[in-house]
C-alpha cells in the first residue's frame, strides 16, 4: 500500500494532509483506540473537524481513495 499511498500523497499536496500513525508506538495507543483502528492496514479520511468521513480496512485501489478526496474536495 506504500507506493499508492505516498503516491496519492504527491498528486494531493497542499489540498489534502497525510498523518502516518506507527501503531507500534503505545504513545499512539490511545488515538488508535478512539478512531477504532482495527489492524493493518487501516486508512481514515476525516475532516478538518476531526470527524471521520470514511475508513477502509485492508488493501485499497488508489481509484477508491480519489472518488472519497476528489467527493470532499468540491
Amino acid at each position: 500500500m506504500a507506493p499508492i499511498v505516498h503516491g496519492l500523497e504527491s498528486e494531493y499536496h497542499g489540498r489534502i494532509r497525510f498523518v502516518y500513525l506507527d501503531v507500534a508506538d503505545n504513545n499512539n495507543a490511545g488515538f488508535l483506540s478512539f478512531l477504532g483502528y482495527r489492524g493493518t492496514p487501516h486508512f481514515f479520511l476525516v475532516d478538518q473537524n476531526g470527524e471521520i468521513l470514511q475508513q477502509w480496512v485492508g488493501p485499497v485501489a488508489a481509484a477508491d481513495f480519489k472518488v472519497a478526496f476528489d467527493s470532499q474536495l468540491q
